[in-house]
């Protein structure tokens, strides 16, 4: 995502923080250091190390492949040793919390942060599927579409075309990246090819089935270990 962009986006999540009671002190006066460096754009899946609560707001001192750092999120139910997901953030450097009566000399505010599975999802960097294959799920295959076998399969031939696939919803993650990640499986594929995918703006339940249309795209490196063969980017769900 473009910097700039980014940066837009994330002001008012800055204003918000400052004008509740925690604003930015430019002369450091009990330094929380930060143990290695900010983290670069992408997704990112980080071990809860620590949790301070101030007014609507939690502190977390989180580590990512042991890279130990400080971010701010709304107010969160989650504890030490659980998992956190975002990709939108900002670093502030000098940041004071009046509520907690800290400065911290490099803290990233984060817009949407939410629980993640844990590290089970980054152990398999080149297979980002949600779960083995059910073998429960017989979804008769689509007129005019695709099932999720076929698409891995004709990946190459079918990159950045628009298809339709069927399948049942295995996994929802919601806000992700400004988008809703939704994994479906028919039945087909093998493990690694039985789980497809679907990023959309529109919400869906774990159990339902859906015809999704979207965008086909390949070897999409989100960072981070989140690397996906193919998946289906945009999509228009229909709730069958």
């Amino acid at each position: 995502m473009n910097k700039k962009l980014l940066s837009l986006l994330l002001i008012p999540v800055i204003v918000l923080f400052i004008s509740c009671g925690d604003k930015e002190q430019p002369e450091v006066q009990n330094q929380d250091k930060m143990m290695g460096n900010a983290p670069a754009e992408g997704v990112h899946n980080v071990l809860v190390e620590e949790k301070l609560d101030a007014n609507n707001y939690s502190y977390l001192r989180v580590n990512e492949q042991g890279n130990s750092f400080w971010i701010a999120v709304n107010k969160m139910e989650i504890n030490p040793g659980e998992y956190v997901i975002f990709s939108k953030f900002m670093e502030m450097k000098n940041f004071k919390s009046e509520s907690l009566s800290r400065t911290f000399e490099s803290i990233l505010f984060v817009d949407d942060a939410t629980k993640s599975a844990g590290a089970e999802q980054l152990k398999s960097p080149h297979q980002n599927v949600a779960t083995g294959k059910d073998v429960s799920i017989d979804i008769k295959p689509l007129d005019g579409g695709y099932t999720i076998e076929q698409i891995y399969s004709k990946k190459s031939s079918l990159e950045f075309k628009t298809v339709k696939v069927k399948g049942k919803v295995v996994k929802v993650n919601e806000g992700i990246m400004g988008t809703n990640w939704i994994h479906i499986q028919d039945g087909t594929g093998k493990d690694g090819t039985h789980d497809l995918l679907i990023t959309t703006n529109e919400s869906v339940k774990v159990g339902s089935t859906i015809i999704a249309e979207g965008k086909v795209i390949t070897d999409k490196d989100f960072g981070s270990g989140y690397f996906y063969a193919v998946l289906l980017e945009n999509s228009k769900i229909t709730i069958q």
